[in-house]
C-alpha cells in the first residue's frame, strides 16, 4: 500500500504543513469562483467550462497578488497541480463505458486511431522541424489537439514533467481553435454531404474538448450530438494507452541519452503513469453498472471540481512573461493542427466510411 502511494507521488508528511492547508484553501476558493462564473449565461453560451475559467483566473491571481503569499501557500498549490490532477484524470474514466465505445463500431474506432496518430505525429514533426519549438511544448499541443483538449494537456504534463507556462500555452491553443471548431462545424454541415450519424463521428473525432463536441453536435440534431459524444468518449479512452506509450518513448530517449554520454549499455526503467491505468479501471467499473447513477453523477461532478482546482493551481504557477516569450509559434502549430483536423479529418472520415 505504501509503495502504491509512493508511486502516485503522495507525501503524507505534507498534510500537517500550514503551507499545504493554506495553499489548498486558496485553490479551492478560486476553483469555487470559477465554477460559479461558468454558470453565468454568457459563459454557458460561449461554452467556457470551469476548467478554462479556472486557468485564466489562476493566471490573473498568479501574476498579481500570489507572489506576496507564495511562500505561505506553495505546498498546497503544487499538491493541487500534481496529485489532484492525477486523481481528476482517474475519475474522468467514470464518464465512459465500454458499451459506448462499442456503439460507434469499428468505423468509429479506426477513425479515432487514425486521427489521434496522424494529429500527434504531425504535431511532433511540424513543431520540431518547421517551427523549432521545444519538445515539451510540441508534445503538449499535440496531445491537446489529438485527444481531449485541456484534460489531455493536463494529463500529459506529469508524464513529460513539463513547465507550467508551457502547459498554459498549450491549453490556450486548445481553447482558441476548439472554440472556433465549435462554431464553424454546424455552419459547414449543409455543405459537407454527410448524414447526421457521419457528421457526429466527424465532430467527435476532430474537435478538441468534450463540451465543444456537445455544442457542435447539438447545433445540428440530438442524433448527431449522441453519436459525436460517444465518438469523443472513445477518443478520450485512448488517453490511457497514449500516456503509457508516451512514457515508454520518453524512457527510451533518456536511456539513449545516458548510453551516449557514458558509452555503457545502461537501461532506463519505464515509468508507467499509474493514474492512466486507473483511468481504464474506472471506465471498467463504470461499464459494469454496479454504482448507482446518482453516485456516478456525483463522482463526475467531483471530478470536474478536482480538474478545475488543478487548472487554477497551474495558472497560479504560470508567469505571463514566460507565455509572452513563447511567441506566436505555438499558435501557428495549433493552427496547422486545426486545419488538419478539419480538412484532413473530413477526408479521413469519408475514406474510412467508404471502407465500411
Amino acid at each position: 500500500m505504501l509503495s502504491a502511494i509512493k508511486n502516485l507521488g503522495i507525501n503524507t508528511k505534507q498534510y500537517g504543513d500550514t503551507r499545504w492547508w493554506l495553499g489548498m484553501l486558496l485553490v479551492a476558493v478560486l476553483a469555487g469562483a470559477s465554477v460559479a462564473l461558468s454558470k453565468l449565461p454568457v459563459m454557458q453560451s460561449a461554452q467556457f467550462s470551469s476548467l478554462t475559467i479556472g486557468i485564466v483566473l489562476g493566471i490573473i491571481v498568479g501574476n498579481s497578488v500570489f507572489s506576496r503569499i507564495a511562500t505561505q501557500t506553495d505546498v498546497g498549490v503544487d499538491y493541487a497541480k500534481s496529485i489532484l490532477l492525477k486523481a481528476g484524470v482517474v475519475l474522468f474514466g467514470f464518464r465512459i463505458t465500454f458499451a459506448q465505445v462499442a456503439g460507434v463500431g469499428w468505423e468509429g474506432l479506426l477513425t479515432d486511431v487514425v486521427m489521434l496518430l496522424g494529429t500527434f505525429i504531425l504535431a511532433v514533426q511540424l513543431g520540431k522541424r518547421v517551427f523549432k519549438l521545444d519538445e515539451q511544448t510540441t508534445i503538449l499541443i499535440g496531445a491537446g489537439s489529438s485527444i481531449c483538449g485541456a484534460a489531455a494537456v493536463m494529463a500529459t504534463e506529469p508524464v513529460i514533467k513539463a513547465q507550467a507556462h508551457k502547459v498554459s500555452v498549450a491549453v490556450a491553443t486548445v481553447v482558441v481553435f476548439g472554440t472556433l471548431s465549435m462554431f464553424a462545424y454546424p455552419i459547414m454541415f449543409d455543405y459537407m454531404g454527410l448524414s447526421e450519424h457521419a457528421y457526429g463521428i466527424f465532430v467527435g473525432s476532430t474537435i478538441h474538448e468534450v463540451a465543444q463536441v456537445v455544442a457542435a453536435g447539438t447545433a445540428v440534431s440530438a442524433n448527431a450530438a449522441d453519436t459525436a459524444v460517444i465518438e469523443k468518449m472513445l477518443r478520450v479512452m485512448m488517453l490511457a494507452p497514449f500516456l503509457v506509450a508516451l512514457s515508454f518513448w520518453q524512457s527510451k530517449k533518456r536511456a539513449k541519452a545516458v548510453n551516449t554520454i557514458s558509452n555503457e549499455d545502461n537501461k532506463s526503467g519505464i515509468s508507467i503513469p499509474w493514474f492512466a491505468v486507473l483511468f481504464i479501471v474506472a471506465s471498467g467499473v463504470h461499464s459494469l453498472s454496479i454504482i448507482p447513477q446518482v453516485a456516478t453523477s456525483a463522482v463526475v461532478w467531483f471530478d470536474n471540481i478536482l480538474l478545475t482546482i488543478a487548472m487554477v493551481a497551474l495558472g497560479l504557477r504560470t508567469h505571463v512573461g514566460a507565455i509572452r516569450q513563447a511567441g506566436i509559434k505555438p499558435l501557428l502549430l495549433a493552427l496547422c493542427l486545426f486545419l488538419f483536423l478539419t480538412l484532413g479529418g473530413y477526408a479521413i472520415n469519408i475514406g474510412i466510411a467508404e471502407l465500411f
